[in-house]
């Protein structure tokens, strides 16, 4: 029933700045951001089934294993002409990411199962069309397929890859689960930041357009938001509920994460250019 065994990491991404320029007539919005990858995030190991059946193991998300990303996206690789009807898998989750915190947990699990079963099941699918595929499953998925920190505009499958400068960051997780789609669907939210450029980010010139409405609505965050601020500039990633702050090095990342109060979660990781999923194709 079973057969090779196949581990990749998924790991967790920050949006270092979002705007929110509009607003397509199929309710989905329009952005600018840069996605920051983190060399810290989730592990997913694959083992191959030859049975075609697509199973998951893992901690109860509160969502039935059929709405898994990583799930949605082995059937939909699966659904490909070519795949074949004993192609299946057993997907084990090992969650480090929260859920609902903006650092995209669900959507990196989904690319790393897309990038592991590529190989798993042996198949000739190019990149273009894994990204396609991950389009399909939310708008943060083409980012971690691609596996490059990249500006993004669209929905967020429109990327450029980025050389970012090597940072740090201390992330706070602040015990709360933000919903996008209650944020997105908020009246008071801005729809009309106009379009920056690459030139306007990098001199400072960006925000989160979100972060008013979270702010708002969860309390907890605008805490940890103020708390945070004390020690850098403190920002939202996504639509929370994370913040981060940028520091000078590890050591005073992890000296700040330890003034962190309870029950509040720190999270220290480097930023990283280039997917540990991918690093881990190349030493195949």
């Amino acid at each position: 029933m079973t057969g090779r065994v196949l581990a990749l990491a998924a790991p967790a991404k920050l949006n270092l700045f979002l705007h929110v320029t509009g607003r397509r007539d199929d309710g989905y919005h329009t952005l600018q951001t840069v996605f920051q990858l983190l060399d810290w995030g989730d592990t997913v190991t694959l083992e191959a089934r030859d049975d075609g059946a697509i199973t998951l193991a893992g901690p109860d998300l509160g969502i039935a294993s059929d709405a898994n990303l990583a799930v949605r996206a082995a059937r939909a690789l699966k659904a490909l002409p070519g795949t074949g009807a004993d192609a299946g898998v057993h997907i084990i989750l090992d969650k480090r990411i929260p859920t609902g915190g903006g650092l995209g947990g669900g959507s990196s699990d989904a690319a790393s199962t897309l990038l592991g079963l590529v190989r798993l099941w042996n198949l000739d699918v190019t990149p273009d069309r894994l990204a396609a595929i991950g389009a399909t499953l939310g708008a943060d998925v083409p980012v971690f397929v691609r596996g490059h920190s990249a500006w993004a505009e669209g929905i967020g499958e429109e990327l450029e890859p980025l050389e970012l400068p090597p940072a740090w960051f201390l992330v706070i997780h602040p015990g709360v689960h933000v919903d996008t789609g209650q944020i997105f669907s908020r009246r008071e939210l801005t729809r009309d930041s106009p379009p920056i450029t690459m030139a306007a980010f990098f001199a400072g010139g960006s925000r989160n357009d979100c972060e008013p409405v979270v702010r708002d609505l969860y309390p907890e965050v605008d805490k940890a938001l103020n708390w945070l601020g004390n020690f850098g500039a403190a920002r939202l990633t996504g639509t929370g509920a994370c913040v981060f702050c940028r520091c000078t090095d590890e050591a005073s990342a992890r000296a700040i994460a330890a003034e962190v109060p309870a029950p509040w979660r720190a999270i220290v990781a480097a930023g990283v250019n280039r997917s540990p999923a991918l690093e881990q194709e190349a030493e195949t």
